[in-house]
């Protein structure tokens, strides 16, 4: 039985306690609201999404994998670093996944809109159109259909779950134990870690840039995945590198 560490155990009981808040308040909708992190040119956008919307999960199965995951890892890696700094890596994590999904999110999102604004849109209507829940069908004339829907989906999608802090922590688990053996469910074959975490690590950029889903539903925040993980490896190479901590390193 793996020990569970304190901070891993306080962020397993925050997660839970949101969770069953979506659940018992407004069938969702006033957690969702205020605490799912939103695009930020939707009116619903508040800053302190950035942080909250790693605490929120859209359904049992998404929290249940996660915590499995940040139990499993993440317990591993605090007895290395030690809570303060875990928890500051983590944190880290979250809001460099977020980052990176909201900068792609921007990308797609403008693309589009100066497409319209080229042909005679403005760009305040386009958005009071699209703060109202509505989108004009000419744009599709000028977009076409698949661009229109990411478009609308980009403005309108919100970002919930610990993935991204979770990518973080499975990149420090594979620098600082790359030799231990991991496997999926569904594939009981033992990989070693240095191995078996890049390679998620590359369905999941995949994924992001074509959109095929592999071991997830196809709403996962792929991008935001990739920056997890992508923070998570910067900051194990800057604190190994720097060496300017008292923590044991593996």
């Amino acid at each position: 039985m793996i020990k569970l560490t304190d901070t891993v155990k306080h962020l397993l009981i925050i997660n839970a306690l949101m969770f069953l808040g979506t659940l018992a308040i407004g069938n969702g909708q006033v957690f969702f609201k205020y605490f799912a992190l939103y695009f930020p040119k939707n009116d619903l956008f508040q800053p302190w999404q950035v942080l909250t919307h790693m605490f929120m999960h859209g359904g049992f199965m998404h929290i249940f994998f996660n915590m499995f995951a940040l139990w499993m890892f993440g317990t591993a890696v605090e007895q290395v670093f030690g809570s303060k700094k875990f928890i500051i890596f983590y944190i880290l994590s979250g809001l460099g996944a977020a980052v990176l999904q909201l900068a792609f999110m921007f990308y797609q999102f403008n693309s589009n809109l100066s497409l319209l604004v080229g042909e005679g849109y403005l760009a305040n209507e386009i958005l009071d159109i699209l703060n109202q829940g509505r989108y004009n069908t000419r744009w599709e004339a000028v977009l076409g259909d698949l661009k229109l829907g990411e478009f609308v989906t980009s403005f309108n999608t919100t970002m919930v779950g610990a993935s991204g802090a979770i990518m973080g922590v499975l990149v420090a688990f594979g620098m600082l134990f790359p030799n231990s053996k991991l496997m999926l469910i569904f594939l009981p074959i033992p990989i070693k870690a240095k191995y078996f975490i890049p390679a998620i690590i590359v369905l999941d950029l995949v994924s992001a840039l074509t959109g095929q889903s592999f071991f997830s539903p196809s709403n996962t925040a792929y991008v935001a995945h990739v920056g997890g993980a992508l923070t998570g490896f910067l900051l194990m190479y800057f604190w190994k590198k720097n060496q300017f901590d008292n923590y044991r390193w593996n």
